[in-house]
């Protein structure tokens, strides 16, 4: 059952994100309705779920395989018929894209080509046994510092995986992802980030996401075109001291 003080908590975290996200629209001169606010899940149970979903969010964020797949089978019962998007964003894996296939909407976290076709081949027998009608949603994660171990593809190798992508059957082009480098200044990174999204879209026009920016830094995303602010902490809180964190999971997406 849902504490009514954690419902009273996140109520107010979440409507002062919006009241902070509709004024870094208002300073940057963009529409509010151009800047999607995804609600960041991981690590938090299917209950905060179920009271975001009360205050009108419809988008939510996970980045481990097996606790997003744990939360979309105890919630496809409980939240019913309304429509409903989940979003891999951290790391993933080659051999849980066949898991991933059948609950996302989008994956903004493709940084390889081997991701990419292992995705077309999950997404494929996805259509093939009836788990998802639509295309996956795949935004490309660019690193912008070269640490590909924080994920993400070069920029010298952003070009071929677009192409990629654009021609798996299944998949669909949508975007890019980034996280400012550690330490980076967040104005100067997301300056960066969008150049590299010009290059992209003068070849690929329909890839328009955006998505940047997380709890400490949206400001500074939107600023520089951001279409998705990924926002966990001051949304939810800090993760519980009991969460499990494993060794996949080695970049912030929140």
């Amino acid at each position: 059952m849902t504490s009514p003080d954690r419902a009273a908590q996140i109520a107010t975290a979440l409507a002062s994100v919006r009241e902070r996200l509709s004024a870094a629209c208002a300073a940057a001169g963009r529409d509010p309705d151009d800047v999607a606010l995804l609600p960041v899940t991981k690590y938090f149970p299917a209950a905060d779920v179920e009271i975001l979903f009360e205050l009108g969010c419809r988008d939510f964020g996970e980045s481990r395989e097996q606790e997003a797949s744990r939360k979309v089978d105890e919630l496809g019962a409980s939240i019913g018929t309304e429509p409903v998007r989940w979003h891999m964003i951290g790391h993933l894996q080659r051999n849980k894209a066949k898991s991933v296939a059948r609950w996302a909407s989008s994956i903004h976290s493709v940084d390889s080509e081997r991701l990419v076709t292992a995705l077309q081949k999950a997404v494929g027998h996805a259509f093939e046994v009836g788990e998802r009608s639509s295309e996956l949603e795949v935004l490309i994660q660019v690193s912008l510092d070269g640490d590909t171990h924080r994920g993400g593809v070069e920029r010298e190798d952003l070009a071929a995986l677009a192409e990629l992508v654009e021609g798996s059957d299944g998949l669909r082009l949508a975007g890019l992802m980034a996280v400012p480098p550690l330490g980076a200044d967040p104005d100067a990174a997301f300056a960066d980030l969008a150049e590299i999204h010009e290059g992209l879209l003068s070849r690929h026009p329909d890839a328009t996401e955006l998505s940047a920016g997380m709890t400490g830094d949206l400001e500074a995303a939107v600023r520089h075109g951001s279409t998705c602010v990924r926002v966990g902490t001051a949304i939810l809180g800090s993760r519980p001291i009991a969460s499990p964190v494993q060794s996949t999971d080695h970049i912030s997406h929140n």
